[in-house]
């Protein structure tokens, strides 16, 4: 799929279920990787729990995706080089920027003769968690769930920082994280931010995880934490998108 938005055209995968049905919407935020059969994939697995599923490749400005070529694995070896490569996108890649992109990405997924009215969701991974949480302090009315996992730059020194978004969201949220994602103070941090803006959430540290436990391609990969991922991810969609 092609995204209009303001500075151009982002590419994006798309997965729904081949039902002639409309079902909820889910933004998925790429991880710093980019978007790749592994979070293809991922997409795929969400579609058949019977959502539309939309991910955009938060890099378009460069190119399509793949932007950066990427091993079959990325293990530690290669991730310094890697790293090095997206780095400078990833540094580009601005709150002002994020919140254009959030809003051309949420009016294409609602019009999506697909899609169900009603709430979306976003959910993000690495740093996609903090534009997940960024597209929904920008977009309440449309989102009514958001997830993160193994977040990056959720919370920063940034006058910006995507946690201190919290008092505009009206979603519910879940937060799961690996060990080392975040030092204790930013989760109080976190904590103390969404529930003084009354938000309905939970920030769970998955046990014996690193970041990126999700990506089946790196060596971070838990194939535990991941049914976790799915066993907090989905109750919260469902609640919050299906449950009026």
């Amino acid at each position: 799929m092609q995204i209009p938005t303001a500075d151009g055209r982002a590419d994006a995968f798309v997965a729904f279920p081949d039902d002639g049905a409309r079902h909820p919407g889910v933004l998925l935020y790429m991880d710093a990787f980019g978007v790749r059969p592994v979070i293809e994939e991922l997409a795929r697995e969400l579609a058949g729990h019977g959502y539309y599923v939309l991910v955009p490749n938060v890099y378009y400005r460069h190119g399509a995706s793949p932007v950066v070529e990427l091993p079959e694995h990325i293990g530690e070896e290669n991730r310094p080089e890697i790293f090095g490569k997206l780095m400078p996108l990833l540094q580009e890649h601005s709150a002002e920027r994020v919140l254009r992109d959030a809003e051309a990405y949420v009016d294409f997924l609602t019009a999506q003769p697909e899609v169900a009215e009603g709430p979306i969701g976003t959910t993000g991974y690495c740093m996609g968690a903090a534009l997940a949480l960024r597209t929904a302090a920008a977009h309440p009315d449309k989102v009514g769930a958001v997830a993160g996992f193994h977040p990056g730059m959720l919370v920063t020194d940034a006058p910006d920082s995507a946690h201190l978004s919290a008092d505009k969201v009206a979603a519910r949220v879940h937060l799961g994280l690996a060990e080392g994602d975040l030092a204790p103070e930013a989760v109080a941090e976190l904590n103390k931010s969404f529930e003084a803006a009354g938000v309905e959430h939970s920030i769970e540290l998955y046990p014996g995880t690193v970041h990126g436990f999700t990506m089946a391609d790196t060596s971070a990969f838990s194939a535990e934490a991941l049914k976790r991922h799915w066993d907090r991810l989905l109750p919260l969609l469902d609640g919050a998108l299906r449950a009026g």
